[in-house]
C-alpha cells in the first residue's frame, strides 16, 4: 500500500484471495454521552437564582437542583481568555490569548488565536468520534481576520467544530447581529419587528444541528458548545420581558444586595461566616443619588434582568428538546459564566456602550424620555457600577479586576445518569482550565501527544470528577495564578495574595493584599501586614508561575491595543483601503479604522438615471456609526454619534452618467470639519463637535445598510441602485495636536501621559482605576 492508511485485512492477486477490513467507528452505539457547555458572559456570581438573585432564572436553577453548584469557581476575569481556557485546559497566556482576540501584542502571550500545539476540546472530541457543533461567540479569531478574505485557520471550523453559527466579535446587538454560518457572514432571518432575537436564533439553530444529527445517526454522540451574548451589554431583550422587572429594583443596589446577600446565606452557596464586602470605591450609597440618577439606574437594571430572564427561557428550550428526543439524561451540561459582572458602564450607566470607549459619558438628565427605549432595539445600554457590584454579591471589584468580582463565577455540572447527589453544592477550589480534563476523564479519554501535526503543550487543568461523590474531599487543584492587565493574583492552598493594579503605574509600587480564603469568602480582611512572610511566600509563587506560563511581560495597556492595527501584515499597514463592490458584509476591526483621524472616502459611481438612489457605505447601527448615501439626486452623510444625528447634504444634486463622490473629514484637535464633493465640486460641509475613536462595534456594509438601520432618513438596507465601481478611503497618521485622550488611548506615537494630565485623562475614561 501507499500511504499511510491503517488496513488490517488482507490483500491478495484476487478478490478471492483477499479478506475485507472496516475500521471500527470511535463512539458508535457505545451509550458515550452528549456533552453540551452553555456559556454566558458577563454574568456575575450571584446572578443566578440558585445562587441567591431575585432574577427568575427557572430553568437554570432546575439544573442546579439536578446536579452541582460550584461555589469556589473561577475563570480569567475577560471573555476571549476564558474561552481560550475552557476549550483547550491551558492557561491563557500560554497558548496566546492573554487579552481580547481584538488585540496582538508582538508578544507570545497576545497573538489574537488559540496556538495550533494546543488542540481545542472540538478537535479531540471530532478525533474521539464526536459530532461537533458551535453556535453564539466565538472570539478566538484577530478580529481583522474575521472576513472573506481569512486566512480561515482560527475560524471555529478550522478549530474542532463540524458546524458554526453564530458571531465572531466579542458583542452584538441582539436585535441585529452580525451573523456567521460556517465560514461565510449571513444576515438574520427576520428583524425585530417580527419578533427576532439572536438568543431564540441560536438555540433555533442548536435544536436545528442536534435533531440534523439524531435524525440520521442516533447512536451518534455530540459535543455542543453554546455561547449565548447574554449577558454581555447591549442588555436587549423583547418588551414582555422588560415590563415584567418594571420597578422591580427600586429599592436601589444597596438593598438588594442586602437581599441577594441573605439569599445566598440561607440556600448554603456562601459560608455562614462570609460578611458582605464594602461597597466599591466608585460606588454611591444609592441615596445619594439624584431622582433622574435613580430613575435611569433602575431601568438599567430592569434591562439587564430581562436580558437574563429571557436568556433562561431559551435554555429551557434547549432542554425541553433534549426531553422530547430522549436525550436528556445521557447529556452532560457545563453552565457557567466568562467572568464577574462588567465595570465598563461606568458610574452612572450608559445609554450607548461605545461611550465607554469613546470617554463620552451619558447626560442622565438629558435622556430621560428615553428610558423606554433602555433594552430595545433602539438602545445599547450597560448597567452601573453599583448594579455590577449586586451581580458580584459578596465579592468587591468586576470583571478585569483579580479579586473575587472578576474571577469566582458561578458554575453548574449536570448529568442524570453520573450525579447521584442531585442538588447538592461543591466548595473546592477550581478553575476553568479544569473543565477540559474533568470532561476527558468523564469519556475516558487520554488526550493525544500530537493533534494535527502540531506537538502539544501540556494541560494544565485538574479533572473535577472526584468532586461529584466526594463532597467533603479536599481540593486536588492546589495553586493557580490570574493575571489581567497589570491586575494580579495566585491562589494556593486556601490562601490568596492579589493586586489592584492602577494602569499607567509601575508594578512594583502597589501594595499586595493577602486573604485567607479558606476563611474569609468574600475577601474582607486583608492579612498582608500581619502575615508579611506568608505574603512575600505568594508573591514568589506568582513570579514563579508566571514564568512557567508564559504571563511575562507584564502589561497593562487595553484600549491602546484597540489601536495596534498598524504592524506588518495588518489590512490596515499601509492606511489605504480600496473596495470593489459588491462584497461581503466587513467586521469593524477589518473596516478603515477612521476614528481619531481625518480621512477622505471617495466613490467612484455611475448613475444610469436621476433615480438612482441608495446607500454607498454603511458602518455601524441606530445607535452609533454613519452612513454615505444618495436620495433624491443629492448626495448625504450622517455622523450618527450615540443617536445625535450630525447630517450634511448637498446643495447640488449628482449627475447622471460617471461621478466621483467624495465624503472628507478633517480633524482640528477635539473637534472636527466634514465636506462632501461632487466631481471636485465642494457641495457642503457641517461642523463636528466632538472626536470619536471608535464609532461601533459593527462593521460596514458597501452599496446597502443591512442591519440596524443607521439613520431614519430612508428604510434599510436601501441598495443603491446605480453601480458602484470603486470605493478608496484612505486614512493618513493623525501628526496632532494631541490630547491627553489620545496619548492615554495609545493614538499619539512616543508620547506619555504624567501627573495632572494623565489622572484628567484617567478621570474622563470614567475607569474604575482612577477611583483609587
Amino acid at each position: 500500500m501507499t500511504g499511510k492508511e491503517i488496513f488490517k485485512g488482507k490483500i491478495g492477486r484476487t478478490l478471492e484471495e483477499s479478506e475485507p477490513w472496516w475500521p471500527t467507528p470511535k463512539r458508535l452505539g457505545d451509550g458515550s454521552p452528549n456533552v453540551i457547555v452553555i456559556l454566558l458572559d458577563d454574568t456575575g456570581f450571584s446572578h443566578f437564582g440558585c445562587f441567591g438573585s431575585s432574577i427568575d432564572t427557572p430553568n437554570i436553577d432546575k439544573l442546579a437542583y439536578g446536579g452541582l453548584r460550584y461555589t469556589n469557581f473561577h475563570t480569567t476575569a475577560l471573555c476571549s481568555p476564558t474561552r481560550a481556557c475552557l476549550l483547550t485546559g491551558r492557561n491563557h497566556h500560554t497558548v496566546g490569548m492573554r487579552g481580547l482576540s481584538n488585540m496582538i501584542s508582538g508578544f507570545p502571550n497576545l497573538r489574537g488565536s488559540i496556538s495550533k500545539h494546543a488542540a481545542t476540546l472540538g478537535e479531540i472530541l471530532q478525533e474521539e468520534g464526536y459530532t461537533t457543533l458551535m453556535t453564539g461567540k466565538w472570539h478566538l479569531t484577530p478580529m481583522e481576520e474575521a472576513t472573506m478574505g481569512g486566512p480561515f485557520d482560527s475560524w471555529p471550523l478550522r478549530r474542532g467544530f463540524d458546524r458554526y453559527y453564530g458571531f465572531m466579535q466579542g458583542e452584538t446587538d441582539q436585535f441585529y447581529p452580525e451573523l456567521t454560518y460556517d465560514n461565510h457572514p449571513v444576515d438574520p432571518p427576520y428583524g425585530p419587528e417580527n419578533g427576532y432575537h439572536v438568543s431564540e436564533d441560536l438555540v433555533d439553530r442548536s435544536i436545528e444541528f442536534i435533531r440534523d444529527l439524531k435524525s440520521i445517526r442516533p447512536d451518534k454522540p455530540f459535543f455542543l458548545y453554546l455561547a449565548f451574548g447574554a449577558t454581555h451589554a447591549p442588555h436587549q431583550s423583547p418588551l414582555e420581558y422588560r415590563q415584567k422587572y418594571r420597578g422591580k429594583f427600586d429599592a436601589g443596589w444597596d438593598i438588594t444586595r442586602e437581599e441577594w446577600y441573605k439569599r445566598q446565606l440561607e440556600m448554603g452557596v456562601i459560608p455562614p461566616e462570609t460578611e458582605l464586602a464594602p461597597r466599591n470605591k466608585g460606588v454611591q450609597a444609592w441615596d445619594e443619588l439624584s431622582e433622574n440618577q435613580k430613575r435611569f439606574a433602575c431601568r438599567l437594571q430592569e434591562a439587564f434582568a430581562a436580558f437574563l430572564d429571557h436568556t433562561d427561557h431559551q435554555i429551557g428550550r434547549l432542554i425541553s428538546f433534549l426531553e422530547e428526543i430522549d436525550e436528556k439524561e445521557n447529556t452532560l451540561i457545563v453552565l457557567f459564566s466568562d467572568n464577574g459582572a462588567s465595570q465598563e458602564g461606568g458610574q452612572e450607566g450608559m445609554m450607548d456602550v461605545l461611550r465607554y470607549f469613546n470617554a463620552r459619558s451619558t447626560d442622565v438628565d438629558a435622556i430621560q424620555d428615553r428610558l423606554d427605549d433602555i433594552g430595545g432595539p433602539n438602545s445599547s445600554s450597560n448597567y452601573p457600577w453599583g448594579w455590577a457590584q449586586v451581580g458580584n454579591t459578596p465579592l468587591k471589584w468586576y470583571k478585569m479586576n483579580t479579586h473575587g468580582g472578576g474571577v469566582r463565577d458561578p458554575l453548574i455540572m449536570y448529568w442524570p445518569k453520573r450525579i447521584k447527589d442531585k442538588g447538592g453544592i461543591r466548595n473546592q477550589f477550581h478553575h476553568v482550565t479544569d473543565i477540559v480534563p474533568t470532561i476527558l476523564e468523564l469519556l475516558d479519554i487520554e488526550p493525544a501527544p500530537s493533534y494535527k501535526g502540531y506537538d502539544q503543550i501540556p494541560i494544565s487543568g485538574t479533572s473535577m470528577v472526584y468532586t461529584f461523590d466526594g463532597p467533603e474531599e479536599k481540593t486536588r487543584k492546589h495553586i493557580q495564578y490570574f493575571e489581567m492587565f497589570g491586575h494580579r493574583g495566585i491562589v494556593h492552598d486556601g490562601w490568596k495574595a492579589v493586586t489592584h493594579h492602577i494602569k499607567g503605574h509601575p508594578f512594583d509600587v502597589r501594595e499586595w493584599e493577602l486573604y485567607h480564603l479558606d476563611e474569609d469568602f468574600s475577601e474582607c480582611h486583608n492579612l498582608a501586614s500581619e502575615k508579611p512572610e506568608k505574603l512575600k511566600d505568594m508573591i514568589d509563587l506568582w513570579w514563579a508561575e508566571a514564568g512557567r506560563y508564559d504571563v511575562l511581560p507584564l502589561d497593562d495597556r487595553l484600549l491602546e491595543l484597540f489601536g495596534s492595527r498598524y504592524q506588518p501584515g495588518s489590512v490596515h499597514a499601509n492606511r489605504h483601503y480600496v473596495y470593489y463592490p459588491p462584497m461581503s458584509h466587513i467586521p469593524a476591526d477589518a473596516a478603515p479604522q477612521m476614528g481619531g483621524c481625518t480621512w477622505t472616502m471617495d466613490v467612484e459611481i455611475q448613475r444610469a438615471s436621476d433615480t438612482d438612489e441608495g446607500v454607498l457605505l454603511s458602518l455601524g447601527t441606530m445607535n452609533g456609526g454613519f452612513t454615505f448615501y444618495i436620495k433624491d439626486s443629492h448626495l448625504v452623510f450622517d455622523f450618527n454619534m450615540f443617536m445625535e444625528h450630525h447630517v450634511v447634504r448637498s446643495d447640488i444634486t449628482i449627475p447622471t452618467g460617471e461621478s466621483t463622490v467624495r465624503a472628507h473629514f478633517v480633524r482640528k484637535k477635539r473637534k472636527g470639519t466634514l465636506t462632501l464633493s461632487i466631481n471636485g465640486k465642494e457641495c457642503g460641509s457641517i461642523p463636528i463637535p466632538y472626536i470619536l475613536y471608535i464609532f461601533s462595534s459593527t462593521g460596514m456594509d458597501i452599496g446597502k445598510d443591512t442591519l440596524s438601520p443607521i439613520t431614519n432618513d430612508y428604510k434599510g438596507p436601501f441598495e443603491f441602485s446605480g453601480d458602484i465601481r470603486r470605493i478608496i478611503i484612505d486614512v493618513p497618521e493623525y501628526k496632532g495636536p494631541y490630547t491627553s485622550l489620545d496619548i492615554f488611548a495609545g493614538r499619539a506615537s512616543g508620547e506619555k501621559l504624567k501627573g495632572d494630565r494623565r489622572k484628567r485623562a484617567e478621570a474622563y475614561y470614567r475607569s474604575e482605576m482612577s477611583k483609587q
